[in-house]
């Protein structure tokens, strides 16, 4: 993972936040359009993807299982 890309993004996440509500069934995250910018680099950085990678995909299994919550993306 590169360090300082991952740093940028957590920065940009401070000035910029999302909230995050989690209930036994699903997880929620809302915020403004920049703050998901970040969230998508971090995802990008932390789930594996090269420098040149602009995506990756969630494997069943490895990255979420049938017990993994539903996630809910919602702009404010």
């Amino acid at each position: 993972m590169n360090y300082d890309l991952a740093m940028m993004a957590l920065d940009g996440l401070m000035r910029t936040p999302l909230t995050v509500r989690a209930d036994g069934t699903s997880v929620t995250f809302t915020g403004e359009p920049a703050a998901f910018k970040e969230l998508a680099r971090l995802c990008l950085l932390l789930g594996g993807a090269s420098d040149t990678d602009d995506a990756f995909e969630l494997k069943p299994g490895v990255h979420v299982t049938a017990d993994s919550p539903l996630v809910n993306l919602r702009l404010e």
